[in-house]
């Protein structure tokens, strides 16, 4: 069948077991729709042989795989969402290069995975890189003919905004990625920050590090940033200003520090999209950052070698003087010599008894 058919739309049933593992090498499948089943086993490696398939959706089942990377080699890959299953291990190895050249929308929420979020996963993302630069004006995804629109991307749920979301039909300059829920560590990209046209970017529930890039405050077109119940500490950059269509943010849940930024978008943010970051003052929140707290420290210039050489040899001098006058003193007192200063001191002394 799949070399005959284009669209094979399966959801919300009960169907149970494994995926079939026979799709043929002529296989014409441009949409496969099989989510919310109670589908077992693995992904099937034959899926490769559907070279234009542009839809891959197999969330809210029980399939239990390794990140499926040669997935990769379908270059006419648009959408694909795994969420909802038991896939693990690592999105991309160390020395492996994985190509989604044409992908729009990723949605892996809900698994095992872990590792790293490595920085050429997100460059090899070209769709949503230079899809901003490119787009003259909002289309369908991949339709050649209007017949074809009650198959293709209809009806596609997506987690934006804090609740899930279906969308009657799927823009192309509709751009997300979703990997919450997994166990991914490390540090997040500066390269996310080179993927232009994204307008939704969830990363929350994980165990990602360090400050968060200031380059994500290139991504104008973002409307939804989830980095929450995470382990990033820092401040909240700056740069984030810069991003006029941000409707949700959410950071709760973190280390993160310093004051909150002021004016444009965070203006419109609550005390939800703060919660758990100890560290942070200023609206709005009601813990203030006065006494310092928002500011950073200002330390006293440092003096120059030749001042501080200066002033150490005058205190040297002092003390020096200081021990030797004692000294001396207690030795004149003590062997009455020499005899002319002590009688002067006597002569000094007896002017202020007569006085």
């Amino acid at each position: 069948m799949s070399s005959s058919l284009s669209h094979l739309d399966l959801r919300e049933n009960n169907f149970h077991g494994k995926i079939p593992e026979n799709f043929s090498y002529s296989c014409n499948l441009q949409n496969l729709r099989i989510n919310n089943n109670q589908l077992e086993g693995s992904l099937p490696r034959s899926l490769d042989n559907c070279k234009d398939l542009k839809l891959l959706d197999v969330g809210n089942n029980y399939l239990k795989d390794t990140f499926p990377k040669w997935l990769g080699n379908l270059e006419q890959l648009q959408v694909l969402i795994l969420r909802s299953n038991r896939f693990y291990g690592q999105v991309d190895s160390s020395g492996v290069t994985v190509s989604f050249f044409r992908l729009r929308v990723i949605d892996l929420s809900n698994n095992n995975l872990s590792g790293y979020l490595r920085r050429s996963f997100f460059e090899n993302l070209h769709a949503i890189r230079e899809g901003y630069e490119k787009k003259v004006k909002p289309e369908y995804m991949a339709y050649s003919s209007v017949d074809e629109l009650a198959y293709y991307a209809q009806d596609i749920s997506f987690a934006t905004k804090g609740l899930e979301t279906e969308f009657e039909f799927l823009l192309t300059i509709w751009m997300a990625i979703d990997f919450s829920n997994n166990h991914f560590v490390g540090e997040i990209p500066n390269t996310l920050g080179e993927l232009n046209s994204l307008i939704v970017l969830n990363l929350s529930h994980n165990c990602l590090t360090g400050p968060i890039p200031s380059s994500l405050g290139d991504l104008s077109e973002l409307e939804s940033l989830d980095l929450s119940s995470n382990k990033l500490h820092g401040g909240i950059p700056t740069e984030l200003k810069n991003l006029g269509f941000l409707a949700v943010l959410n950071l709760s849940r973190n280390d993160l520090v310093g004051s909150i930024p002021q004016g444009k978008q965070f203006d419109t943010f609550t005390n939800d999209s703060y919660l758990g970051n100890l560290g942070l003052c200023g609206m709005p929140l009601s813990k203030s950052c006065d006494n310092d707290e928002g500011t950073p420290v200002k330390l006293d210039p440092p003096e120059d070698d030749d001042e501080l050489s200066w002033k150490f040899s005058i205190l040297i001098g002092y003390g020096c003087g200081l021990v030797l006058g004692l000294s001396m003193g207690y030795i004149v007192f003590t062997t009455k010599k020499p005899r002319w200063f002590i009688r002067i001191y006597n002569r000094i002394q007896q002017r202020f008894a007569k006085r």
